[in-house]
């Protein structure tokens, strides 16, 4: 019974080609029983009904099998395992695997490969699949198709992740024979749109469903599950270009039962939902969460999954869920360590920031907001939002001083390559840039520049993200006229030419900026610029001589509003004479107003500045009129009896006012008897 059993597998596994996984499982188990005390045949069978339960995409059971045969098995079923584990969503434990054990083999690099690109780590997947595009000693037949594909694929994420850096100009082009297959004109199409060029990708996209529709090796059932993904693509596209009726005419040919990708599913329902243009944020609410959520294997991308949280968190807060919007998009920030230009962080930024201002704008919304810099004073996402509601307020200088402080506390903080790579991140410096330029300070847009350039020329890769923030660089510093920035300039372009040496710009502007100082620096670079001769050769110097030097058109200055009448416009142009005319009737002072009595025979009175007391004309008011008034001044002389007294020594005699008796009244002290007023009757 044993020896027919594993003669049974034996011619089996001899045969040319096996079908039927499930008639391999059935025998492979009958002879692991009948195997049993014979290593050699029990690790064969084990081998055979691990294979048969992957081919059945049984990989749970696959890994079970693996663990009950021992380390025997484990060491013969190496590859197997990882693409178990890579196939059950365990990424980590697949890569470590293959790490611990040595990717040797041609169909190990293509698993490293797959495992790389699913766990995102897109840059090891293009290196892996361009060292096996370059070695064609042990290559497949039809595998060289194969690659191509999986290498556009993964260029295309990289494009997503904004590393389009890492791909050369001359991997991203698309030869003839490559727009004659249907999946790598979607892939390119995928690249397009990570591109932001949505018109190419709707051109390619309708090639690859054309080639798609119109290919003999698919079957109707295959061709139906390759034509979903297009579709759904076609309608994102159309959506992006504002052609929202084509969108939705395709979003109707979609078949969700043909979709067999769970996450080209989930991204059919969410389009279609944003189409629907729900105006109820009550009832968008409820729909959004009906759309299914994708685990395993089949999971979304992480920039799929960021769009899809970012969408929920939008219909929440359009529903008034700020609280629940702030609290969860807190809770992830708050697993972020290390500031991050990562666009899906940053948007959870800006997510958190409308949810703790409510929605407000303006000033109100500014004095919730800043608090939450102190708490979280790296969020760029935040920055970003503080920054933009100063400059609708019409106050970039206060922008610009919560942006240098930004990159203060970056620069103060534990030198890391994460921090430095943030400071000088492009997008950051341009900001800066537009900022410096708006107030008019050129030489800090100089220095910021310049230390963005020495920052990213330290970088050891060839080719990096501040390529583009180097070059433009180069091109400001080319404007000074100071020798350290032309050094600066000469540094950056020095770099860009040695990363990429057909770039002739880089060319130009080193051969600019070392021109005057260090002309052995240039030489090499001469040759390959376009002689002047040849710039030259269409252009008529002498007809230029005779046209003699062009002019510019005298535009008449626009006048002013003045209150709500608007000045008419004259007809003809202003001439000079005019504009003096009318320069001088703006400066003639306005003529004063005179009283409506003015005679200007009559001579003003001189006492008409003096108050009105002191006039010779003052008459007060009573019986007596001025005598009384002369009687009545405080510290005046004040009549009475008087007595002439003899001097001594017969110097003469003096009068003086005889005292009051005692009790009396008079002009005296206030020891007087008081005056009672008299009542009425």
């Amino acid at each position: 019974m044993s020896d027919s059993a594993i003669a049974a597998l034996n011619s089996l596994l001899r045969g040319t080609s096996i079908d039927d996984h499930e008639e391999a499982l059935k025998l492979a188990n009958s002879a692991i029983k009948a195997a049993k005390g014979n290593p050699a045949d029990l690790t064969t069978a084990q081998h055979t009904r691990v294979v048969a339960l992957v081919k059945l995409d049984r990989f749970d059971d696959a890994l079970r099998a693996i663990a009950e045969g021992g380390a025997a098995l484990d060491k013969t079923c190496v590859i197997e395992k990882a693409y178990a584990l890579y196939k059950a969503g365990e990424l980590e434990a697949a890569e470590q695997l293959l790490e611990s054990t040595g990717i040797h083999t041609r169909g190990m690099k293509h698993l490293a490969a797959q495992v790389a690109y699913r766990a995102e780590k897109f840059d090891k997947a293009a290196e892996l699949y361009q060292e096996m595009a370059e070695n064609h000693e042990d290559a497949m037949y039809g595998e060289e198709n194969d690659l191509r594909i999986n290498i556009l694929a993964t260029y295309s994420q990289l494009e997503m992740q904004g590393k389009g850096w890492a791909v050369s100009e001359e991997h991203k082009k698309l030869s003839r024979d490559e727009l004659e297959v249907f999946e790598t004109a979607y892939n390119a199409a995928c690249g397009s749109i990570a591109q932001g060029d949505f018109a190419k990708a709707a051109f390619l996209f309708k090639r690859a469903r054309d080639l798609c529709e119109a290919s003999e090796d698919l079957s109707e059932e295959d061709r139906k599950s390759e034509l979903a993904p297009i579709i759904v693509q076609q309608a994102y596209v159309a959506t992006k270009l504002g052609d929202l009726e084509e969108a939705a005419r395709l979003h109707e040919e979609v078949v969700l039962s043909d979709i067999s990708d769970a996450s080209t599913k989930a991204i059919a329902q969410s389009n279609a939902l944003i189409l629907k243009s729900e105006n109820n944020p009550y009832m968008a609410q409820r729909l959004a969460d009906t759309l299914p959520v994708v685990t395993g294997n089949d999971r979304l991308f992480e920039e799929q999954a960021a769009i899809f949280r970012r969408n929920k968190y939008i219909i929440e807060l359009q529903a008034q869920k700020f609280a629940g919007v702030k609290s969860k998009t807190a809770k992830i920030l708050s697993n972020e360590a290390e500031p991050t230009i990562s666009s899906s962080k940053c948007d959870l930024g800006a997510l958190n920031a409308a949810a703790a201002s409510e929605l407000q704008i303006g000033k109100e919304a500014l004095r919730r907001i800043i608090p939450l810099l102190e708490t979280r004073p790296t969020d760029v996402g935040l920055l970003l939002t503080v920054v933009q509601l100063y400059i609708q307020l019409q106050n970039p200088a206060q922008a610009l001083n919560v942006l240098e402080a930004f990159f203060n506390r970056l620069e103060a903080a534990t030198a890391s390559d994460n921090n430095a790579d943030v400071r000088f991140a492009p997008g950051l410096v341009a900001l800066a840039v537009a900022l410096y330029r708006q107030q008019g300070r050129y030489s800090a847009v100089r220095s910021e520049l310049a230390k963005a350039a020495a920052h990213w020329q330290s970088k050891q890769k060839a080719a990096s993200s501040g390529d583009s923030l180097l070059r433009e660089a180069g091109i400001e510093l080319l404007r000074s006229t100071h020798p350290s920035d032309l050094a600066a300039a000469g540094e950056a372009f020095t770099h860009l030419v040695a990363a990429q040496p057909d770039d002739r710009t880089a060319t130009a502007g080193l051969i600019a900026s070392f021109a005057t100082s260090d002309f052995a620096k240039v030489e090499p670079y001469l040759s390959t610029l376009s002689p002047v001769e040849k710039l030259t050769s269409g252009v008529d110097v002498s007809a230029l001589l005779d046209a003699g030097v062009a002019t510019l058109p005298v535009v008449a200055p626009q006048q002013s509003q003045q209150g709500k009448k608007r000045a008419r416009e004259d007809d003809g142009e202003t001439t000079g004479e005019q504009q003096k005319q009318q320069q001088a009737a703006k400066k003639q002072r306005r003529k004063r107003k005179l009283p409506k009595n003015y005679d200007p025979a009559k001579q003003p009175d001189p006492e008409r500045w003096l108050p009105l007391r002191d006039r010779s004309s003052y008459r007060p008011k009573g019986r007596k009129g001025k005598k009384r008034a002369q009687e009545a001044t405080q510290g005046g002389y004040v009549k009475g009896d008087e007595e002439t007294l003899e001097l001594a020594g017969g110097a003469g005699s003096v009068k003086v006012e005889k005292a009051n008796p005692a009790g009396s009244g008079g002009g005296g002290g206030g020891g007087g008897a008081k005056k009672k007023k008299k009542g009425k009757k």
